[in-house]
């Protein structure tokens, strides 16, 4: 059995949408109730001492959906970055973005530099958010910096150097809501070793009970990596 919390929670919060069909509202109604359940669960992160939280945000995957929708998510990632910057000093939570910043609006991107910048110095909790990404997309592009940069022996550890963030440890949980069990182009390279937590609750009932739900099942397991 695991004693420690694991260092790096990584979560694909699924479900918003089911939420809201279930409660006869439109999808955003869903989307702005998942925020909340971001909120919930970077407190309990931050009671829990985890380091870094991996939210997987907004796929490359996702820009097939309704246009009507992909505006009312940039919209309420725009208003969430706003929030976030207002509190992170008194928070001290660092802001990270991995993804491709094409093709996400001007505007959102310059808020993204800005918090980022913002949050930099901040020591504790560390926010990873996957936004507009894909793990093949982030291989391929690790494979694309490393060749531009004359790398002739593409080693991994080679490789992790050219990820969007090479110093992201890898993640020890990835929990994903809504009774789905698969990755989604999330983390492939990092999940090699990751224990996952499948849940059926919908994103936005996700609370601190259902954290340490999956934490306690994290500490239930046997971590080998590939030894006996």
């Amino acid at each position: 059995m695991i004693s420690a919390h694991p260092k790096h929670i990584a979560i694909i919060m699924d479900g918003n949408g089911r939420w809201a069909k279930a409660r006869h509202l439109p999808r955003l109604a869903g989307h702005n109730a998942g925020a909340k359940a971001v909120e919930r669960t970077l407190k309990a992160a931050r009671k829990y001492g985890i380091a870094f939280i991996t939210l997987y945000a907004f796929s490359s995957e996702n820009w097939s959906r309704p246009q009507e929708e992909i505006d009312g998510l940039m919209k309420l990632l725009s208003k969430t970055l706003q929030d976030y910057t207002k509190t992170a000093a008194k928070e001290n939570i660092r802001l990270w973005v991995s993804g491709e910043r094409e093709p996400l609006p001007p505007a959102l991107l310059t808020q993204i530099d800005e918090a980022i910048a913002a949050t930099a110095q901040n020591t504790g909790l560390t926010v990873n958010l996957a936004l507009n990404y894909g793990a093949r997309q982030e291989i391929t592009h690790a494979i694309n910096a490393a060749i531009a940069a004359g790398e002739k022996d593409i080693s991994p550890d080679t490789l992790r150097r050219y990820f969007y963030h090479p110093d992201l440890p890898d993640p020890e949980l990835i929990i994903r809501t809504s009774g789905e069990e698969r990755l989604s182009n999330f983390l492939l390279w990092q999940a090699a070793y990751s224990e996952f937590y499948f849940t059926p609750v919908l994103w936005p009932d996700f609370d601190e009970t259902e954290f340490e739900k999956a934490l306690a099942a994290y500490q239930n397991r046997s971590r080998r990596f590939g030894g006996i």
